[in-house]
């Protein structure tokens, strides 16, 4: 779904608080959860967003206007596809997104969001959000790439970012698990 349940954002935002990004892609951002509740904290941020289904752009205001701080520059395609010069930010934000995805794909993603463009790094944190229980969905409001196609568990997401190298710090949920990786 565009939107995200709230548990585990006060815990994200202590993080987003302590290291202060000033570079942000948030990849799905859906109806803008992160950029709404980080942006307050630190406003010199340069957000970018990267969204899979166009109609959620306009239904959900993500771009940035002189009234609205949201989005700085939105591509609209499927992250899997996107120039790894978008990775080269300070924070890429995966909230709710790698299950909507093949394992594999999403495993290949985050090693390409660590590696970056040929000439330079990848981001120096990731933020994971996603349902560590059962949860089952489909096609929602015409969107198809709603469904979800991997249900993940809190111990293989470990295994995957420990694989990256760097520091992980984690908080497990009754439904979410949230994860903060950094380059170390």
């Amino acid at each position: 779904m565009p939107t995200s349940d709230a548990e585990g954002k006060d815990w994200s935002l202590g993080w987003f608080r302590y290291h202060l990004p000033d570079t942000v892609c948030d990849v799905g951002p859906g109806e803008g959860t992160y950029a709404k509740l980080f942006r307050p904290i630190h406003e010199g941020v340069w957000w970018t967003g990267i969204e899979v289904h166009r109609p959620f752009v306009t239904k959900y205001k993500l771009k940035t206007t002189k009234a609205r701080k949201m989005y700085d520059e939105i591509h609209v395609q499927d992250v899997r596809e996107s120039p790894a010069h978008l990775f080269h930010r300070d924070c890429v934000i995966a909230g709710d997104v790698l299950e909507h995805m093949p394992r594999e794909d999403a495993v290949a993603l985050l090693h390409r969001i660590v590696e970056g463009p040929e000439d330079s790094t990848g981001a120096n944190h990731i933020l994971i959000s996603l349902p560590i229980v059962e949860s089952i969905q489909g096609e929602v409001d015409g969107n198809p790439h709603e469904a979800h196609l991997h249900q993940w568990d809190a111990d293989d997401m470990d295994q995957v970012l420990a694989g990256l190298g760097g520091k992980v710090d984690s908080l497990r949920g009754a439904t979410l698990g949230v994860w903060w990786w950094n380059r170390g």
